[in-house]
C-alpha cells in the first residue's frame, strides 16, 4: 500500500524529466572527460594554451564546452584517429616482437641441406621439404595461403 501511495506523488512525466536530466548530466561530463583528453593529447597547444582552455573548460563550462567545439572541434577527430593509429601500430610491433620472426628461407634450405648431408633426410624428402619451403615464402611474398587458399 505504501508503494501506490508514493509512485502517485511522483507522476509519470516528473519520471521522464529525472530520466532526461540523468542523460544531460552523463553527457555532459562525457564532454567534459573527452576535451580535457583532446587537450592533453593535442601537441599544437603550448602549456600555456593547455591551462587556459582547462580553466576555461572547468570554470565556465557552458560558454568553455562551446568555445571549445566551435574553435578546435575540427581537428579533435583527426587526433582521436591519429591516436589510434599509433596504439594500434605500437601493438602491431609488440605482437610482432614478441611472437619473433619466422626463419629466412635460405636458413631453412641450409637446415635441410645440412640434414641431407647428414643423412638425417633421404633426397625425395629434401626436395620435398625444400618445395614447401619455396611454397611458403613465395606466398608470404604475394598475400596468399601457401596451399594456395588465397586466405
Amino acid at each position: 500500500m505504501a508503494l501506490a501511495i508514493s509512485s502517485a506523488g511522483y507522476p509519470l512525466l516528473a519520471v521522464f524529466w529525472t530520466i532526461f536530466e540523468i542523460f544531460a548530466f552523463v553527457v555532459w561530463m562525457w564532454l567534459i572527460v573527452m576535451i580535457t583528453i583532446d587537450v592533453f593529447r593535442s601537441d599544437d597547444l603550448s602549456g600555456w594554451g593547455k591551462a587556459a582552455w582547462l580553466v576555461f573548460v572547468l570554470f565556465l563550462p557552458v560558454i568553455g564546452i562551446l568555445s571549445y567545439l566551435i574553435v578546435r572541434g575540427q581537428t579533435m577527430q583527426e587526433r582521436a584517429a591519429r591516436s589510434a593509429r599509433q596504439q594500434e601500430q605500437e601493438m602491431r610491433r609488440y605482437i610482432r616482437d614478441a611472437a619473433g620472426s619466422p626463419p629466412a628461407t635460405a636458413d631453412q634450405l641450409s637446415k635441410l641441406a645440412s640434414l641431407r648431408a647428414q643423412g638425417v633426410i633421404s633426397e625425395a624428402e629434401f626436395e620435398q621439404q625444400k618445395e614447401n619451403v619455396l611454397a611458403a615464402d613465395s606466398a608470404t611474398r604475394t598475400g596468399t595461403s601457401p596451399a594456395g587458399g588465397g586466405t
